[in-house]
């Protein structure tokens, strides 16, 4: 079986979309996701450099957008018509709702321009941020961000978990880290997936009514425990609750060894997903799709049948 998965914040870098640009059609489909947005897509993803771009309320859209320019160019096919489970990590599980047809591209746009907006100023609220942990031992971990007043807010493989809290608390981490471990600060402006995050709860919760949500076209997988959600109103329950619970990667992962994924494409801006697919999934053969020079190998990947599936005897 084959997975696509769709990466959360963090993982943008100054300039990325450019070579996207030189793809027929994608510079109005970037317009048009633009104004869905609110925000200039092309600018942010081209020429606004890292601090302008680590902006949760810019970064937020702009990854999803990115994702689904990523996947146009990628699939020939409807998406229904692969043995295929998509999932996303935080903001990405919006980019893999809109994939598996749960919301379409407006109202997945305008679910996330609430997201970020919402989130940007809840964090605004009390200076706050989140840090990798990697490596040590998983309940030392725990205890030492426990210990700091931090909260697990992504639990993304057995040697990778992501602390969030205030910035204090961050300081408090970096000076006790846990035996054996790093703790990385990361790119983010605030402690997403955690109670810090409840007023954008609140405000989401006001906006789904406005939204329409259908049932996945292939198997979508929430973040709240790697399990395939049933239904789109399901999916849609997931996308809000995941703002202020933590991401389980870890689950994800899981969930997709068990179905028997040995393929894994990721979606522009690739590369952290794939990383934790190599380190957290026996075997599976990864494709991180950062530019159009890649598409190439994905869709190599995308057609080829792993052993079991269709076209083996």
């Amino acid at each position: 079986m084959l997975a696509i998965v769709c990466p959360g914040q963090g993982s943008q870098t100054p300039g990325f979309l450019s070579p996207w640009l030189e793809l027929p059609g994608v510079e109005a489909r970037l317009a048009y996701l633009s104004e869905a947005a609110g925000i200039d897509l092309v600018t942010h993803g081209t020429v606004s450099d890292a601090e302008t771009i680590k902006d949760t309320a810019v970064a937020q859209p702009l990854i999803v957008a990115a994702g689904l320019i990523a996947a146009d160019a990628l699939l020939d096919a409807p998406l229904d018509t692969l043995p295929a489970v998509v999932a996303g990590h935080s903001v990405g599980e919006i980019t893999a709702a809109a994939l598996t047809g749960t919301l379409n591209d407006d109202d997945a746009m305008a679910f996330v321009r609430e997201r970020a907006t919402t989130m940007a100023a809840a964090a605004a609220v009390t200076p706050t941020g989140m840090a990798a942990v990697v490596g040590g031992d998983p309940d030392e971990v725990l205890a030492a961000i426990a210990a700091a007043g931090l909260d697990p807010a992504n639990m993304n493989s057995k040697g990778q978990t992501v602390a969030a809290g205030t910035l204090d608390q961050i300081a408090a981490l970096l000076a006790n880290p846990p035996a054996k471990a790093r703790v990385i600060p990361l790119q983010v402006a605030g402690a997403f997936h955690t109670h810090h995050m409840a007023p954008a709860v609140a405000a989401l919760e006001a906006l789904a009514p406005s939204l329409t949500v259908h049932q996945p076209s292939v198997p979508l997988l929430s973040n709240y425990d790697g399990a395939v959600v049933r239904s789109g109103e399901a999916a849609l329950e997931s996308l809000i609750a995941q703002v202020s619970r933590p991401v389980r990667w870890d689950k994800c992962m899981d969930t997709m060894g068990a179905m028997g994924v040995t393929r894994l494409i990721e979606l522009t801006p690739a590369g952290t997903l794939t990383g934790l697919a190599k380190r957290g999934m026996n075997g599976v053969v990864t494709v991180a799709v950062k530019t159009p020079d890649d598409l190439e190998t994905a869709k190599e990947l995308l057609a080829e049948p792993a052993t079991g599936e269709e076209g083996h005897q």
